[in-house]
Parts: C-alpha cells; structure tokens; sequence
C-alpha cells in the first residue's frame, strides 16, 4: 500500500490520485492548483495553513487504504 507522508510534496501525492483532492479541501487546502503545491509538503502547508498535519494524514492515508479493500 502506498503510504502517504509529511514530507511528500502536495502534488505529488495529487498525483498518486486525483480523487485526494476533496480531502485535501476539507481540510482548508482548496488552491491545490497553485505554483506553490508543486513544491510545499504536507508539513509546509500545514504550518501555512495552521491545521494538524497528523489529521489530515489520517485522512488521506485511510481513503487510500478503503480503495484497496
């Protein structure tokens, strides 16, 4: 399983799978498409953003997981 981090690259991880982007946005990050995407981490943005970095990885990592199953 593909497992997502804190120092991953937010497109990076878009890239991984497109269908990451409403979580993204329910978390507050809704300019994924921004120059600044293709080069903050999820830690950066989080930092930026004041939201917890551990949450919105949970998150991620749990849809991805559930598409596994």
């Amino acid at each position: 399983m593909a497992k997502i981090t804190k120092d991953m690259i937010i497109a990076e991880v878009l890239q991984m799978d497109r269908e990451l982007a409403p979580i993204f946005m329910k978390h507050g990050l809704t300019c994924l498409g921004c120059p600044a995407s293709s080069m903050e981490s999820i830690a950066d943005v989080a930092v930026v953003h004041g939201i917890d970095p551990d949450v919105l990885l949970k998150d991620l990592n749990d849809y991805l997981e559930s598409k596994e199953k």
